[in-house]
C-alpha cells in the first residue's frame, strides 16, 4: 500500500514536469510571434494638408456656380504615395509615410475648402456631386515632389488650370501656377510642412484669378 502511494506520487511529479515544459515551450513561441508581429504590420504615418489661404478681394455679386474638377497627373503623381527626386528624370517616395488621400484628389479637396474659407459666398463643390455649373475648373498637377539638391529639401507644387464656360465649353482663363518652399524641419514632417505653405501660395493665385475671370 505504502509503495503504490509512492508510485503514483512520481507519477504526477512526472507529468506536472512535462505540462510544465510544454507551457514554457508554448509561451516561447507566443513572445516570438509578438516579436514579429510590429515588423510585419508597422502602420504608414497619414499626412494631410491645410493650407492657409489669404484674403481675396471678391466681386461684390457672385451669382454664379463653380465646380471643382479632379485635377489629372502623371502616373507617378497619381498615388498616395508622397513623391520626392533627387536627380533629373527619376522619381522615388518616402517609405515612412503616405498622403491621407491619392494627391490629385487631396489637391481637389483642399481646394474647394480654400474657396469655401476665403470665398463663402460662391457656390462651389466637386464634378461628382451632379451639379449644373455655370464653370468647370479643369487643371493638371504638374509638380506635387520634394526636390533635393545639396542635401536641402524642397517641396516643389505646380498646377496648370483651365476655366472652362458651360454650356459653351468655351475656356475663359488659362492659368499657371507653381511655388517652392524649404523644408520646415528635418525629415518627412518638415518636407510635408513644406507642402502645405507652397500648395497655400499655388490656392492664392489660382483662386484670385479664377474670380475675376467672369467678369473680364
Amino acid at each position: 500500500m505504502i509503495e503504490f502511494v509512492t508510485h503514483s506520487a512520481e507519477d504526477q511529479l512526472k507529468t506536472s514536469i512535462t505540462r510544465r515544459a510544454a507551457l514554457l515551450v508554448g509561451s516561447a513561441g507566443l513572445l516570438a510571434a509578438c516579436n514579429v508581429i510590429p515588423e510585419v504590420d508597422k502602420p504608414l504615418n497619414l499626412y494631410s494638408l491645410s493650407p492657409k489661404v489669404g484674403a481675396v478681394s471678391a466681386p461684390s455679386t457672385l451669382d454664379w456656380q463653380l465646380v471643382v474638377a479632379e485635377p489629372k497627373a502623371g502616373a507617378d503623381l497619381a498615388t498616395n504615395r508622397i513623391a520626392l527626386t533627387r536627380s533629373a528624370n527619376r522619381i522615388e517616395y518616402f517609405a515612412e509615410g503616405v498622403w491621407s488621400d491619392a494627391a490629385p484628389a487631396l489637391v481637389q479637396s483642399k481646394l474647394i475648402e480654400a474657396f469655401e474659407d476665403v470665398v463663402p459666398q460662391l457656390a462651389v463643390g466637386r464634378d461628382s456631386a451632379g451639379l449644373k455649373p455655370d464653370y468647370i475648373l479643369q487643371s493638371e498637377l504638374r509638380d506635387f515632389e520634394a526636390v533635393y539638391a545639396g542635401g536641402s529639401g524642397e517641396a516643389l507644387v505646380r498646377i496648370t488650370a483651365k476655366l472652362v464656360k458651360m454650356p459653351e465649353r468655351k475656356i475663359v482663363k488659362s492659368i499657371s501656377a507653381e511655388a517652392r518652399q524649404p523644408a520646415s524641419g528635418a525629415g518627412l514632417p518638415g518636407i510635408v510642412g513644406a507642402f502645405e505653405a507652397a500648395l497655400a501660395q499655388v490656392f492664392d493665385k489660382l483662386i484670385g484669378e479664377i474670380l475675376t475671370a467672369p467678369q473680364s
